[in-house]
C-alpha cells in the first residue's frame, strides 16, 4: 500500500518540474525575442544613418558642381543619380535608397530657403533606441526621441547668395 502512494506523489513531482521547466522556457525565449527585436532596430539605426549620410554626401557634391557662381540644390532626387549639367551625365548616388525603418523609398524632403532639396529625414516617427554617442556630421541627432527628428542636411560651409 505504501509503494502505491509514493508513486503517485513521485508523479506529481514529475509533472511540476516539467510545468517549471517549461515556464522558465518561455521566459527565456521571451527575453531573446526581445534581444533579437532590439539588435534589429539597432541595425536599421546604424543603415539609416549610412543611407542618410550618402544622401548627404550627394546632395553637397551636386550643390558644390553646380555650374557657374550661382550655386544650387537637386531640385528632386532623381537628379542625384544623373546630373545632366555635365557632358558627360555626372552620378552622385548608384541608387534611391531604401529608408530603412520604414522600408519604403519615400523620404520626407527638406528643402532650401532657395529652392531645392538640401536634405532627407525618416517618415518614421518610431521611438529612436541610439540618443547619444554620434559622429560628428551627426552630433545634431543627440537626444532626439524619433527617427523623423534626424535630419540629413548639407549646408553649405560659405553659401553664396543669389
Amino acid at each position: 500500500m505504501r509503494i502505491g502512494k509514493y508513486k503517485k506523489r513521485q508523479s506529481g513531482f514529475t509533472y511540476l518540474t516539467i510545468l517549471f521547466a517549461i515556464a522558465i522556457a518561455g521566459v527565456v525565449m521571451a527575453n531573446t525575442g526581445v534581444d533579437w527585436s532590439h539588435e534589429a532596430q539597432r541595425e536599421k539605426e546604424t543603415e539609416l544613418l549610412f543611407v542618410g549620410d550618402q544622401y548627404r554626401q550627394a546632395i553637397a557634391l551636386y550643390y558644390q558642381r553646380t555650374p557657374g557662381a550661382i550655386k544650387r540644390y537637386p531640385t528632386k532626387l532623381e537628379d542625384l543619380l544623373t546630373d545632366t549639367r555635365y557632358n558627360p551625365p555626372q552620378h552622385y548616388l548608384r541608387k534611391l535608397y531604401r529608408d530603412p525603418i520604414m522600408n519604403q523609398k519615400q523620404w520626407a524632403i527638406i528643402t532650401a530657403p532657395e529652392g531645392g532639396i538640401m536634405g532627407v529625414r525618416s517618415l518614421s516617427e518610431a521611438s529612436a533606441i541610439k540618443n547619444t554617442n554620434f559622429g560628428y556630421a551627426d552630433m545634431s541627432f543627440e537626444d532626439k526621441s524619433k527617427y523623423s527628428d534626424w535630419q540629413f542636411i548639407y549646408t553649405p560651409q560659405n553659401p553664396v547668395s543669389k
